[in-house]
């Protein structure tokens, strides 16, 4: 069977009394509505049409081609905005799943469990449901005696018995996709708020005599919407205890988990410790037996077996093996360490690779550099990389030694094995095996002072 998906993302969310459109709103440094796709993706939905209506490019500039988009120019209900799908899905022959872009912590295996239970029911509609400590505000399921639903109450309309039932309507469906449409046509806006409810297809799947079944997520959890600050806080601290706890069961461990921020799509492998106040975002992925923290901040890296990262800064970039980073280093855009390597306090290194057993110890800015095999940066050592207008390389090749304080003025080229005497500015290539000594002579003033 075809399975498609329709992501209700057109809301502005004006309870998150933000500019950013509320499901670009981050968890674990990934935007809710992106959290959704990712599980589509992994159930295998064949189409995603995300229905955008306020910060429409936004999403678009987010989600890109991942999804197809249509436009709810005006907001009427989520009956309406499912309707802004129907010239991408009108006809299809398949199970139709309707998600909010709000709910991030849905995950595939839910997903995956409901649309099973769909057809396993030969179902028309299945509502995936929770079970609520408070079911205050949500619409109650009721089921018949075959377990399949009878109804949908809202809570404003519900009966004192009705009232007691605690599994209520999550928001998230899945339809027979041919009925969805079919039945949308039929969805009148003959109440208080004038709009287009979605799940006004359930009552006329019922009267069509056709079944409606139901499939109960895990957790209530699970399930909730973000609709304001304290939601997204609330989703923040389910989350990161839920992926923490993946990745402890899996051989890492954690000082203080409730004060680390790993991102859902990191992977890191066993017999590494993570210290307090770390935040691991993006697809970030750590080797074994490393050492992360305290108090580093690593985005989309790759950092493999045996390296440690203290206090540090790592962003799109990659520390080999056993290398050592930090504290207080700074890493950015594809700067590259090999094995062993040693980069020390308050040295920022941009896109530039370190051969094997190279060291920038301390205070150094290194960028558009190429750094070869066992060479010593000095404490100070800075490659002058821009003019003005344009970038250039400097190249320091194996086994040299430069000293503190020195200036590489690129374009230039230090050969292998040469020195390059503390406090120099260097300008022209210095050959192999060379001593360069670019500075004045000391000149001593006798007596200067009493003068």
């Amino acid at each position: 069977m075809d399975r498609f998906a329709v992501i209700l993302a057109a809301g502005k969310g004006t309870r998150m009394k933000s500019k950013l459109y509320k499901v670009l709103h981050p968890v674990l440094g990934k935007p809710m509505v992106e959290h959704v796709v990712d599980q589509l993706d992994n159930i295998g939905v064949s189409r995603q049409i995300v229905i955008v209506g306020h910060g429409a490019e936004a999403v678009q500039d987010t989600l890109g081609s991942r999804v197809d988009y249509a436009v709810q120019e005006e907001q009427l209900g989520t009956g309406h905005a499912v309707q802004m799908a129907e010239s991408e899905l009108a006809g299809k022959q398949g199970a139709t799943l309707v998600v909010c872009g709000d709910t991030p912590l849905l995950t595939a295996e839910t997903l995956e469990a409901l649309l099973a239970h769909h057809e396993a029911q030969d179902a028309k509609v299945t509502v995936l449901t929770a079970i609520a400590d408070d079911a205050t505000g949500y619409g109650r399921v009721i089921r018949g005696e075959d377990g399949n639903v009878t109804k949908v109450v809202e809570h404003k309309d519900a009966s004192e018995a009705e009232l007691a039932i605690r599994e209520i309507n999550t928001g998230t469906y899945v339809f027979d996709n041919e009925l969805l449409f079919e039945a949308l046509r039929q969805v009148g806006n003959d109440n208080a708020q004038g709009e287009y409810y979605l799940p006004d297809v359930i009552s006329i799947a019922k009267q069509a005599g056709e079944v409606v079944a139901a499939h109960t997520a895990p957790t209530f959890d699970e399930t909730i919407g973000v609709n304001d600050r304290v939601a997204l806080a609330q989703a923040e601290t389910i989350m990161r205890k839920r992926t923490n706890e993946r990745l402890m069961r899996a051989g890492v461990t954690f000082m203080d988990p409730a004060s680390t921020y790993i991102s859902p799509d990191a992977v890191i492998g066993s017999d590494t410790i993570v210290y307090p106040g770390t935040v691991i975002l993006g697809k970030t992925v750590i080797g074994s037996e490393c050492v992360i923290g305290p108090n580093s901040d690593i985005r989309n890296s790759v950092i493999e077996d045996g390296a440690t990262v203290r206090q540090s800064v790592l962003s799109d970039s990659r520390v080999g093996n056993g290398a050592q980073v930090g504290p207080f280093a700074h890493l950015r855009q594809q700067a590259v360490l090999g094995a062993n390597t040693r980069v020390g306090n308050f040295v920022e290194i941009k896109k530039s690779t370190f051969g094997d057993g190279a060291k920038a110890s301390h205070l150094s800015y290194i960028g558009d550099a190429s750094i070869g095999e066992r060479v010593n940066l000095g404490c100070g050592s800075i490659t002058v990389n821009y003019d003005g207008k344009n970038k250039f390389e400097t190249v320091v090749e194996a086994d040299a030694f430069v000293g503190c304080n020195v200036n590489l003025i690129a374009p230039v080229t230090v050969g292998k094995g040469a020195i390059v005497a503390a406090g120099s500015t260097i300008t022209d290539d210095v050959p192999e095996e060379a001593l360069a000594i670019a500075r004045e002579r000391q000149t001593n003033k006798e007596g200067y002072t009493k003068r």
